[in-house]
């Protein structure tokens, strides 16, 4: 067995696994994908959001577990400092960490409203209020963000972290068909161009299984 792996569940509906799918090409480790089979119950329920502790993706290295995505993260920084994955600036770094805190344990009416679907595309989706409100939130850090840093990532020049979190957000935004103004449109429009999230979309696309709850269209 190789000395590092990472499990995830879908490609197609799993956020999570995509995040720390995005922080572990982001790292450079080399790394094997071990996936769940779908009727898995702890990937189902963290896809469907029912599980209180979201136990994919974990990650293994040299025989130790770590589930928890931004534990991922942070363990990731730590064995390949090299890559940049948090800004080099003391005060960045602690925005960097606000930001994606933000999205580890925030956002839930968006998740509830809008479940990742990167096959699906629902045009003139209806938003309710409370969904609206955090994308409104996320909107307002992505304009800060870039502004702060001068883009085109959300820390400046190169990608880190934070986008690997807010990545699959901002796919949700594009299957729901949710305006956005200009700064955040193009944000968006770049990150989807990250070879990482195209060779990620690509093996979603090819992917049979359908969750019928995530199917509907509203």
């Amino acid at each position: 067995m190789p000395a590092t792996t990472l499990t995830i569940s879908s490609k197609n509906y799993s956020s999570w696994s995509l995040r720390g799918w995005l922080m572990m090409k982001l790292s450079g480790v080399k790394f094997e994908e071990v996936i769940t089979a779908p009727d898995d119950a702890s990937a189902r329920a963290e896809i469907m959001l029912l599980s209180p502790s979201v136990l994919v993706p974990c990650m293994t290295y040299k025989d130790t577990r770590i589930w928890d995505t931004w534990a991922i993260a942070e363990f990731l920084n730590e064995i390949a400092p090299k890559a940049g994955l948090l800004p080099k600036d003391r005060m960045e770094r602690a925005h960097c960490r606000a930001i994606c805190g933000e999205m580890h344990s925030g956002f839930v009416s968006l998740r509830s409203a809008l479940p990742m679907n990167l096959k699906g595309h629902f045009p003139k989706f209806k938003v309710w209020s409370k969904a609206q409100a955090d994308i409104d939130r996320i909107a307002e850090i992505w304009r800060e963000c870039l502004s702060t840093y001068g883009g085109p990532y959300l820390f400046g020049p190169k990608l880190t972290i934070a986008d690997a979190m807010y990545a699959p957000v901002l796919t949700r935004l594009m299957t729901y068909d949710v305006p956005l103004d200009k700064t955040c449109r193009a944000y968006c429009d770049l990150i989807m161009q990250w070879p990482a999230m195209q060779e990620w979309i690509a093996a979603a696309r090819q992917e049979v299984e359908e969750i019928e709850e995530l199917e509907v269209e509203f």
